[in-house]
């Protein structure tokens, strides 16, 4: 099954050196399950100063600057895996780098007809 991991923590939480050494410690952890044939994909995301909210209400187009909502912990990337259960998915979580400050959104991905293949 695909699981979504989604990372969250406070941008402010890691210095320059730190955030490198994570994205160092995050490529090993993607060798890995590559290796095991668990990767799937995965990518850190720019700073929440960079967002931008699309939402379309009344067949208007609203552009916002920012993340949706204000919260402590921002998005700040996932990994896409395939695991043959939640607790697999789980074990994976843990591995994750920035779990250490953070926290790890593990979500089931639905799989529907008419996508196309990764």
């Amino acid at each position: 099954m695909k699981y979504m991991l989604l990372i969250y923590f406070n941008e402010q939480a890691l210095s320059e050196t730190e955030r490198e050494h994570c994205y160092v410690d995050s490529a090993r952890l993607a060798q890995d399950l590559n290796l095991s044939g668990q990767y799937l994909s995965a990518n850190p995301l720019h700073p929440t100063s960079t967002a931008i909210s699309v939402r379309v209400r009344n067949d208007k187009r609203l552009v916002t600057d920012g993340p949706f909502a204000e919260t402590h912990e921002q998005l700040g990337g996932y990994f896409l895996i395939d695991a043959k259960d939640l607790e697999e998915a789980i074990g994976i979580a843990a591995r994750i780098p920035v779990a250490l400050v953070g926290s790890v959104e593990i979500r089931p991905v639905v799989e529907i007809a008419g996508l196309p293949a990764s």
